[in-house]
């Protein structure tokens, strides 16, 4: 029975080596290498003594609030009307949405579109308009759908899209 309490102690002892080396610092790899305290330095995160340093104000939203004739005009520069052929596309969980613009070409498409696109309940987005009018009358083409002035050159460039109108879901675009 005397050599069970040996044994703890022995096995306790075995550590003490490595509990005395825990707080000191080892070095794995060093690969040498320039310090990135001037990066830090440059984004100006603490404040310095001297005050030669340019200080980076951060924006603050608006005071009042921003209503949507602000946003406009919108103009996307990678997108026109014209003929879109179908494809299809793999974006699992994306929402159906849409891409119209001010034109005839866009207000011809909703109007033989308004019930299928109630029925998908997707979201429009109105890449080229230029007036609060003209936005007011693509939404009386097809009432209670959302419809918002967007910018779509980033979409269109990640769609490899140049013309709307045009129909997007998680499977394909369609004209």
């Amino acid at each position: 029975m005397k050599a069970l309490p040996t044994l703890a102690a022995c096995l306790s002892l075995a550590w003490l080596p490595v509990t005395a080396q825990a707080d000191t610092l080892i070095v794995v790899e060093d690969r040498g290498g320039a310090s990135a305290l001037p990066y830090y330095e440059a984004l100006n995160l603490q404040p310095r003594a001297d005050a030669t340093t340019p200080r980076i104000e951060i924006p603050r939203p608006p005071a009042n609030a921003v209503i949507e004739s602000d946003m406009l005009p919108v103009r996307s520069m990678r997108l026109s009307p014209g003929e879109v052929a179908r494809r299809v596309i793999e974006a699992p969980g994306l929402p159906p949405l849409f891409l119209v613009g001010d034109d005839e070409h866009s207000r011809a498409w909703l109007r033989q579109r308004a019930q299928h696109l109630h029925e998908l309940n997707a979201v429009g987005l109105v890449v080229n308009v230029a007036s609060a009018e003209a936005l007011a009358a693509l939404r009386a083409l097809v009432p209670g759908l959302l419809l918002a002035p967007v910018t779509g050159d980033d979409l269109a460039e990640r769609l490899g899209l140049r013309h709307y109108p045009v129909l997007i879901t998680a499977t394909g675009i369609e004209q």
